[in-house]
């Protein structure tokens, strides 16, 4: 039967599957040995993946098979031929609210909720645990910013390949995850190579620190931890006329950056390559900000959404070492802010350690004063959960 044989696939996929690697990662090169799968199957054994991790540390003293069957319950909407032909019972129930499918787990298997995320006892103010744990069994979505005067461009070419989307503003769009914008826009590409996509993939909660930005025309501001640039962009997108220095420790990450900011149009940057756990003073000695961007290395606890597997890998003692790192980072660019101008701090974990306590030991030792702060709750839109916070030096 061709359950049995996905489930075969599943299980060998899972004996493989090394902990400390993304999955991402993995499949691409497991899928690359065995050739022999077909595009079907490759999905196929993807979702089960997938769908296994999102049931995180619940339920582990049921067999691997039971796991794998009770998250393909919680994450599909309707009946389903694999879950039919190993459990009729819970597939006759997949059409169930996730309420209703939660407690009937709960009934009849002891699944507590509370064991998918271990963690949430470290959880920030704010964030409504339930509804968060709950998120864990819905796919996020895609999101993307649209360049400015390329929106009719598009949406035109979305809807003429059949994607469902919805608008979220004029430059912001949502589409189901997996869509092959690669594929859509290949004749664009194609015949504009240098100017790249005409957007930015970008999740929805990222685009929303923005409005944390403010920048000012021929301000200088630095990007800190760049990584992919994706904040530099937003900040060019509200002033183009920005003076801005770009670094990060990784140098392949800044020789990936130039492509990105050349398709956006923005061509007026420093690259610097820097340890920002060391004295940037060698490099840095002269400069002076108006604003810095401080998008912290942090646990990522609130895009395991995308990333499920982290949930099972991740230990608890980590994130004492990510705010440990955090607050070194803060101290060492806090220094080259000009009084009165802002830091913006901006992590995507959910846990208070990383988020509050970092701000409060910003407020309380690096001479700088809380303006704001928000958790951004992508949990109830598909997206990324993270926290941004606007400190102005004294």
């Amino acid at each position: 039967m061709r359950a049995e044989q996905q489930l075969r696939t599943f299980l060998k996929i899972l004996g493989e599957y090394p902990a400390d690697t993304p999955l991402t990662k993995f499949l691409p090169g497991f899928f690359k040995k065995n050739k022999q799968m077909g595009s079907t199957d490759r999905r196929m054994a993807a979702r089960l993946l997938y769908n296994y991790f999102r049931l995180g540390q619940a339920a582990k003293d049921q067999s691997v098979e039971k796991r794998l069957f009770m998250a393909e319950f919680l994450c599909n909407s309707g009946p389903d031929n694999f879950l039919q032909h190993f459990d009729p019972d819970l597939n006759e129930k997949t059409s169930l609210p996730l309420t209703e499918k939660l407690a009937f787990l709960s009934t009849e298997y002891g699944l507590i909720l509370q064991d998918v995320f271990p963690f949430h006892a470290h959880l920030s103010v704010g964030i409504d645990s339930t509804d968060f744990l709950d998120s864990f069994f819905v796919q996020p979505d895609l999101y993307i910013r649209i360049h400015s005067g390329k929106e009719k461009l598009v949406k035109s070419t979305l809807t003429a390949a059949g994607v469902t989307f919805e608008e979220l503003s004029v430059n912001t769009i949502s589409m189901p995850n997996g869509t092959k914008l690669d594929q859509i826009f290949a004749d664009y590409t194609q015949a504009s190579p240098a100017a790249g996509f005409p957007f930015e993939i970008q999740d929805l909660s990222s685009q929303q620190t923005l409005t944390y930005y403010r920048p000012q025309r021929y301000e200088h501001w630095w990007d800190a931890c760049a990584a992919s640039g994706g904040k530099s962009l937003l900040l060019f997108s509200e002033e183009p006329d920005i003076k801005l220095v770009v670094s990060d420790i990784r140098e392949s990450v800044l020789n990936n950056l130039d492509e990105r900011f050349i398709g956006a149009g923005l061509r007026t940057y420093q690259k610097k390559l820097v340890d920002l756990t060391q004295n940037p003073d060698p490099v840095l000695h002269n400069y002076n900000f108006d604003g810095i961007i401080l998008d912290a290395p942090c646990t990522g606890s609130g895009t395991w959404g995308r990333t499920p597997e982290m949930i099972s890998q991740f230990e608890e003692f980590k994130i004492q070492g990510f705010q440990n790192l955090q607050k070194t980072i803060a101290a060492n660019v806090v220094k080259y802010l000009k009084p009165g101008k802002p830091l913006i701090y901006i992590t995507c974990s959910v846990f208070k350690e990383e988020n509050e306590d970092v701000v409060t030991h910003m407020v309380n030792n690096l001479g700088l004063t809380l303006e704001a702060s928000q958790i951004l709750k992508g949990y109830q839109n598909k997206a990324d959960t993270m926290f941004v916070a606007r400190l102005i030096k004294g």
